[in-house]
């Protein structure tokens, strides 16, 4: 099994799927299966840290870059925090690990958003960054949308 895991994981992901579906527990391979599963929880973390950086980086450019504020900066901010909310809905035990990776996620932000002097703190809480009608600096939406 060690070997199909190295040289084919997709046929590996199955054959193990396999004998999980008939509980067949004495053939799995289960060291490469816990580290498996432990993998797709980091993913999971790693999924949100990420649209929390372009998240952030994107309020951060609405608020210092007014002047360059158009539908496509607006877009993203609504989708990553759709994306975000989603995966909080799919996650609820992830959402403790907001807080905690916020400012992780603010430091990437600052990379993304280049051109601009930021905070060394983020300026915002989670309840700011996850609200559709946040948006720092601004008068809302409308001028966009028009």
């Amino acid at each position: 099994m060690q070997n199909l895991y190295e040289t084919d994981f997709y046929a590996w992901t199955q054959k193990q799927a396999n004998l999980l579906r008939h509980q067949q527990w004495n053939q799995l391979d289960l060291s490469n299966l816990i580290e498996e599963i432990e993998s797709l929880g980091k993913q999971q973390r790693a999924e949100l840290r990420n649209r929390w950086s372009i998240l952030i980086a994107h309020l951060l450019k609405w608020e210092y870059q007014p002047e360059k504020r158009n539908r496509s900066w607006l877009n993203t901010i609504r989708i990553q925090r759709i994306d975000t909310l989603e995966l909080l809905a799919e996650n609820p035990s992830l959402k403790p690990y907001l807080q905690e990776v916020l400012q992780k996620a603010y430091i990437k932000a600052i990379l993304l958003a280049s051109g601009e002097t930021f905070p060394q703190d983020c300026p915002y809480t989670v309840e700011d960054i996850l609200s559709d009608r946040f948006y720092p600096g601004s008068p809302a939406t409308d001028e966009i949308m028009e």
